[in-house]
């Protein structure tokens, strides 16, 4: 009997050595074991990669990290067969890390073959797409709002409404854009959905398209992604071969699908500059009036959405607006893929409502620190979030939580840094990050930010630090309330909470100076 291997084919897990796995594996067949190798995506528990599971007939084993040479004592301990090893974490679902997500948006990733069609309906594809063309465009539309669904790229606009200002909008194409411009720091869900369920952005994209009138849509990726691009390109060129994109499943819905891959700037994650870059010109920010949703990709109405948006809203119409807006919080319907990363000990992406704590997920979930030292602070939502204290732990992951606190939720990172962190150095690196990314079209965000690092710089020497405090705190206020994107509106939420959380790191290096 053949026994069927799942092994991940993503960039972590090839990374850290899944294609030497496999063929060790594929050795092994050779060898008369009779298998058969079928290569997913991440489950998203990165620091069991590689991780290789195997059918059984009570669901499937998982082994992990497994190396090339772990291969001959796994299969004399009955590997085929889920045996015992001190490699095995038995039924990857039931393992803690996935028994307390809840996996929606990322429900296939690590079980289906990414780039089968057929794999993807046996769970539960297309059934979003189907319900769309059954309910009709409009109530189509309806489920979106009742979801309560907002952009998971950092604003937290309602998708639902933006939807409905494109769909109304007048115009003589209308186009649906993806943002997977994935450049905060310790984020990856978009290209670990690219990689292991891209049919899900697809079907999203297509829905999309149905709901608001756009026949015609862009994926922009980034150029450090290659992997996750290739992938995506061969589901696009699959979904045409079967029937997904053109003539949408044989309907008289068409809608079209490209993928654009920009050159990495940090700016291109905002969507007016990402729009410039999609029409060939250099990535810069655009002032607002008029909105994307009016006068967007080549001064059409555009949908402009993340990628996590996109890919959630085959569930959401298969499942039922009501029924996602029923896990979360307040204003923060459904839920949140997290990406845990930096010093901690099991980093990877955990899928949850909102309202689970910013302890339990750095503690718990996350098992605190890899370097075994203490929690010093957690930066949420990339660079240009702010940086949170043991003591603000309780926070529960929410837009209106984190806002109170001058944090983000961006796109879902949380970095971990132990007590060996200098935050006077951390504040100092989000204004230098600042002036290196700015697309300079706006003087607060362009000079501010080269200003912003010169003060901070003098506080740490100790020269005239209540003065030139005072300063910082003023040019922050400048930059948040006069820049025209969130780069320059943002990074002082990292300079202004190391100042206020950490002022001892400030004073220690002004010591030293002198």
């Amino acid at each position: 009997m053949t026994t069927r291997l799942f092994i991940p084919r993503d960039a972590a897990a090839l990374a850290v050595g899944a294609d030497g796995v496999a063929r060790a594996l594929a050795a092994a067949a050779a060898r008369g074991a009779e298998i058969a190798i079928t290569r997913t995506g991440s489950r998203g528990m990165m620091w069991l990669e590689p991780l290789v599971e195997v059918e059984t007939p009570g669901g499937r084993i998982a082994y992990g990290p497994v190396t090339p040479a772990d291969i001959a004592g796994l299969l004399d301990a009955g590997m085929l067969t889920g045996g015992a090893h001190p490699l095995c974490i038995g039924r990857p679902e039931a393992h803690p890390f996935l028994a307390a997500q809840t996996r929606l948006t990322f429900a296939r990733c690590g079980i289906v073959d990414p780039l089968s069609l057929a794999d993807y309906r046996t769970h539960d594809g297309l059934r979003g797409l189907a319900r769309a063309f059954e309910l009709g465009a409009g109530a189509a539309l309806a489920e979106i709002v009742a979801s309560g669904l907002r952009g998971r790229g950092g604003a937290g606009f309602p998708t639902g409404v933006k939807w409905q200002t494109v769909r109304a909008a007048p115009g003589r194409q209308k186009y649906i854009v993806c943002n997977a411009d994935e450049g905060d720091s310790g984020t990856f869900a978009d290209r670990m959905l690219m990689e292991g369920d891209p049919f899900a952005l697809i079907e999203g994209m297509a829905i999309a398209g149905f709901i608001v009138g756009a026949t015609q849509g862009f994926i922009y990726s980034r150029s450090e992604y290659p992997h996750a691009n290739r992938t995506m390109q061969a589901a696009i060129e699959r979904a045409y071969a079967e029937g997904l994109l053109g003539g949408v499943l044989g309907s008289a819905t068409r809608f079209d699908l490209e993928l654009r891959v920009g050159a990495g700037a940090y700016v291109c994650g905002e969507e007016t500059a990402l729009l410039e870059s999609l029409e060939g010109r250099r990535g810069m920010v655009r002032a607002k009036p008029p909105l994307p949703a009016h006068h967007g990709l080549f001064g059409e109405p555009t949908v402009v959405n993340n990628l996590l948006s996109l890919a959630t809203i085959p569930t959401i119409l298969h499942r039922g607006g009501a029924a996602y807006a029923a896990f979360g919080i307040g204003r923060s319907r459904g839920t949140m893929p997290i990406q845990l990363a930096g010093n901690i000990r099991h980093g990877g992406l955990f899928e949850a409502g909102f309202g689970v704590t910013l302890g339990e997920l750095v503690m718990r979930i996350g098992g605190g620190t890899a370097s075994g030292r203490p929690v010093r602070a957690v930066q949420a939502g990339g660079p240009l979030g702010a940086y949170f204290p043991p003591a603000l732990f309780d926070t529960p992951y929410d837009y209106e939580a984190f806002a109170a606190q001058d944090g983000l939720i961006g796109h879902g990172g949380l970095v971990v840094f132990d007590d060996s962190v200098d935050m006077a150095e951390m504040a100092r690196f989000a204004m230098a990050f600042c002036a290196l990314e700015s697309c300079g079209k706006c003087t607060p965000c362009r000079i501010g930010a080269v200003r912003g690092r010169e003060v901070i710089e003098r506080i740490m020497r100790g020269e005239r630090v209540g003065e030139n405090t005072a300063l910082l705190e003023d040019l922050c206020a400048t930059m948040r309330l006069g820049s025209l994107c969130a780069l320059g509106g943002f990074t002082p939420f990292p300079v202004l909470s190391a100042l206020r959380h950490f002022p001892e790191d400030f004073a220690a290096r002004a010591r030293a100076a002198a």
